[in-house]
């Protein structure tokens, strides 16, 4: 028996062919659990090269690739940042499943235009990143805790922050602030669910190849990023999604309320 089989994950914002949420999925799927997965239904005139020579459908080709491995996938298309997208994605999940073990808080507003300086900065685009960060966060755990204590079975939550979670950088306030936050409420999540059995944790991943970050990956500023890490490389993907769901298993029942550094040694004092 698989170390996760019967038991049923959310991961939200796994529908990129290139990201940190498809390989979480795809580890969860590995170790036996049935996933839902979360996109916000792209354009597909907005996809990547890559995806568009594959034929890359978002959330349905990552749930054809879970089902792949053995588990079942559901795809639902939800604005995290809408508490009614979000309990419509909690309904449909008990509907199909009916139970929840695993949450993994993994959207995030798109990089770019949040990236410039505080005097360029727009105030919808930071009140976005935020809306999708922080209240996506609140919302998805707030009614997957709601769940998780009814069932009194415990379970596990892990939130996807980021190395800006911990040191701040210019022409980067609201994804700062998002993620920074983020790690605030990990600590406060884990210290109100651990009597009830749920494991909350969050990732803080530094530089890694993906989708989200191709304006800085297709440039030299990519090696030179790699070549001033202590390891010498980035990361990937399935690294990070693979220790995403060891967090999700009764081995990482220990680990509680961290905010764990995923990032070649870039950062060791935190």
């Amino acid at each position: 028996m698989k170390e996760l089989e019967g038991k049923v994950a959310i991961v939200t914002g796994a529908g990129r062919l290139r990201g940190i949420g498809r390989a979480t999925a795809l580890s969860l799927a590995n170790l036996g659990a049935d996933v839902v997965v979360t996109g916000t239904g792209r354009n597909p005139d907005s996809f990547p090269e890559d995806e568009k020579v594959v034929n890359w459908k978002d959330i349905e080709s990552t749930s054809e690739q879970i089902r792949a491995k053995g588990s079942k996938a559901l795809p639902v298309i939800a604005d995290v940042s809408s508490l009614n997208d979000v309990q419509r994605l909690i309904d449909k999940t008990l509907n199909e499943f009916g139970r929840i073990d695993i949450l993994v808080n993994n959207a995030a507003y798109a990089r770019g235009p949040d990236r410039v300086p505080l005097l360029d900065l727009d105030p919808k685009v930071f009140q976005k990143v935020l809306d999708v960060k922080i209240n996506g966060t609140f919302y998805c755990s707030k009614l997957v805790a709601k769940v998780l204590i009814e069932q009194g079975e415990g379970g596990k939550i892990v939130n996807v922050s980021s190395g800006a979670g911990k040191s701040g950088s210019a022409q980067n306030l609201s994804y700062n602030a998002a993620c920074f936050a983020q790690i605030g409420m990990t600590q406060s999540l884990a210290r109100e669910l651990g009597p009830h059995g749920v494991n909350v944790n969050c990732i803080c991943p530094g530089a890694v190849d993906t989708s989200r970050v191709d304006d800085v990956s297709k440039t030299d500023e990519w090696d030179k990023i790699a070549k001033a890490l202590p390891i010498g490389r980035t990361g990937t993907d399935e690294e990070v999604g693979g220790f995403i769901s060891y967090l999700c298993t009764e081995a990482a029942s220990w680990i509680h309320g961290q905010s764990i550094n995923l990032d070649g040694g870039g950062m060791m004092e935190h």
